[in-house]
C-alpha cells in the first residue's frame, strides 16, 4: 500500500535539527580553522594536523554508530534517542571548542574536537536515516531530503548574521566575538530543534526491530553493493572540495579579493542557494536523481574559476559571483543523501536487513574524510608556498592561494561528473526494488496469518 504525501509542516519539523547543525559546521569549517591558527596563535600547520587527525577518528565512529543504530532500537524507533542522546555532547563540546581561554594549545583543540565529533555524528547520521526511513517513494525522498538540505542551508546565512553583525558594530577581539556568538546559537536551538522533531514525528513501526545482522558484515556493501561505491567516491571529492574551500574562504576574499566583509559574501552566497532548493528538487523529478546530480557538479566545475575574473577591492564584482556560485550550493548533497535511500533499498533486497544507518555513516564518512584530508593538505599547500596569515605576503604566495582556491573544485566536481555517469539506478529500478521488497514482506507474512 503507497504511503501518504508527507505534510508540509511534518517535514518542517523534522528538518529543523538541520538548522543548528549546518550553522555548526560552517564556523568548523570556516571560521575556527583560522581563529585557532591566527588568534590562537597556533599555526596553519597544527591546526591543520589537528583538524585532519579529529576528523579522521570518523573513519572509526560512522560505520561504528551506522552499525549501533540499526541493531539497537528503543520503544521509540531506530534513530530519535541516539539524537536525543547527543544532545549534551555536544552542547558542553561546543561550549569548550567554540569559547576558548587564550592561550590555547594543539591537545585542547584536538581533544573538544574529538568529542564534538561523535556528538555531531550521533544526530546527524541518525537524522538522515530517520529521513531515509520516512517514505519509500523514490521523488517524496528528494522532497525529504530537500527540506533537510533546504533547513541547512538556511541556517547557514541565519548564523552568518551573527559574524555580520560583529564585524560592523564589535568593539573587541571581533573574531573571538564572532567565533562564540556562533557557538551559543548552535547551543540554544540544538536542543529546541531536537525536542520539537522528537516530540511530533514518529518513525515507521516495522522499521523499529532489532537488526541480527553480523558486525563483520558491516564491511560488505563496500565490497559488493557497485552504486554505494559510486556514491561514496563522488561525496569524497564534494566534501573534499567544500572543506577546501572553506578553509580558504577568509584568506581569499582578505588577501586575495580584499574584501573586508567577508561574512556578508558568504551570506549572499547562501541566500542565494535557499530558494533554488525547491528547483532542484524538481530537477530530479524531471532528469532523475543521478541526471540532475550531473548537472550540478557540471555546473561548478565550470562557473568557479569566475572568481578570477573579480578585481581586487570590488566587492559589487564579488558579490555577483558569489551570488551566481551560490544557487547551486547544497544541489549535491541533497542528490546524494537522496540516492543513498535507494541504494539501501538494493542492500535490503539482496541480504534481508535494512541497513540505512551503516549505508549513511558510509556516506558521512567519506565526505568527512574528504574534509579532514582537504583541510590538512591545504593548509600544508599553503604553508609550502609561502603564504603567512596576518603578515605581508609576497605576490607568489598570494596568486598561489587563487589558483589552489579555484583548482581543487574544478577537478573535484569533473571527477563527480564521471564516477556518475551512467549511474545504474533511476526510478524505474527502484520502484522495481520497492515492488520486490514488498512482495517478500508480503509472503513472509501469509504464514503467519495462516
Amino acid at each position: 500500500m503507497a504511503q501518504d504525501r508527507l505534510p508540509t509542516w511534518k517535514l518542517a519539523l523534522f528538518a529543523g535539527p538541520a538548522v543548528p547543525m549546518a550553522a555548526m559546521g560552517l564556523p568548523i569549517s570556516v571560521y575556527l580553522p583560522q581563529f585557532y591558527a591566527e588568534q590562537m596563535g597556533l599555526g596553519l600547520a597544527t591546526v591543520g594536523t589537528v583538524f585532519m587527525i579529529a576528523r579522521l577518528w570518523d573513519v572509526v565512529t560512522d560505520p561504528m554508530m551506522g552499525v549501533i543504530s540499526d541493531r539497537f532500537p528503543s520503544r521509540w524507533g531506530r534513530r530519535r534517542h541516539w539524537i536525543v542522546g547527543s544532545v549534551p555532547i555536544i552542547l558542553l563540546s561546543a561550549v569548550m571548542v567554540f569559547m576558548p581561554n587564550a592561550p590555547s594549545s594543539g591537545l585542547y583543540l584536538f581533544g573538544w574536537m574529538f568529542v564534538l565529533y561523535i556528538g555531531f555524528t550521533m544526530a546527524q547520521l541518525n537524522h538522515l536515516a530517520w529521513g531515509a526511513e520516512l517514505h519509500e517513494d523514490y521523488d517524496e525522498r528528494s522532497r525529504i531530503m530537500g527540506f533537510v538540505q533546504g533547513a541547512a542551508i538556511f541556517g547557514v546565512p541565519v548564523v552568518l548574521l551573527i559574524p555580520v553583525m560583529i564585524e560592523q558594530f564589535g568593539t573587541g577581539d571581533v573574531a573571538a566575538e564572532r567565533v562564540a556568538a556562533m557557538g551559543w546559537f548552535v547551543v540554544i536551538l540544538l536542543p529546541i530543534t531536537i525536542a520539537l522533531a522528537a516530540w511530533k514525528i514518529p518513525e515507521i513501526s516495522n522499521l523499529s526491530k532489532k537488526q541480527e545482522l553480523p558486525l563483520r558484515d558491516a564491511v560488505r556493501p563496500l565490497l559488493y553493493n557497485r552504486p554505494l561505491q559510486r556514491v561514496i567516491a563522488s561525496d569524497f571529492l564534494t566534501g573534499f572540495s567544500g572543506a577546501a574551500l572553506g578553509s580558504m574562504f577568509l584568506f581569499q576574499t582578505t588577501y586575495v579579493l580584499q574584501i573586508d566583509v567577508p561574512s556578508i559574501l558568504l551570506l549572499i552566497y547562501f541566500f542565494a542557494g535557499v530558494g533554488f532548493v525547491p528547483v532542484v528538487v524538481r530537477l530530479s523529478y524531471r532528469l532523475g536523481k543521478h541526471q540532475a546530480l550531473i548537472a550540478a557538479a557540471l555546473f561548478n566545475a565550470v562557473m568557479v574559476p569566475s572568481i578570477f575574473l573579480i578585481p581586487p577591492g570590488n566587492f559589487y564584482a564579488a558579490a555577483f559571483i558569489f551570488m551566481i556560485l551560490g544557487v547551486n550550493v547544497g544541489s549535491t548533497t541533497l542528490l546524494f543523501r537522496s540516492i543513498i535511500a535507494d541504494v539501501a533499498d538494493i542492500d535490503e533486497l539482496e541480504t534481508g536487513h535494512r541497513r540505512t544507518g551503516l549505508f549513511y555513516a558510509l556516506t558521512t564518512l567519506t565526505s568527512k574524510t574528504g574534509g579532514a584530508i582537504a583541510v590538512g593538505v591545504v593548509f600544508w599547500t599553503l604553508s609550502l608556498i609561502g603564504f603567512v596569515p596576518g603578515e605581508e605576503n609576497t605576490d607568489g604566495a598570494i596568486r598561489g592561494l587563487s589558483i589552489v582556491f579555484v583548482t581543487i573544485p574544478v577537478i573535484c566536481y569533473l571527477g563527480v561528473v564521471a564516477i556518475m555517469w551512467g549511474f545504474p539506478l533511476d526510478k524505474d529500478k527502484q520502484e522495481d526494488v520497492r515492488r520486490q521488497l514488498a512482495e517478500r514482506a508480503a509472503s513472509e507474512a501469509a504464514p503467519a496469518s495462516d
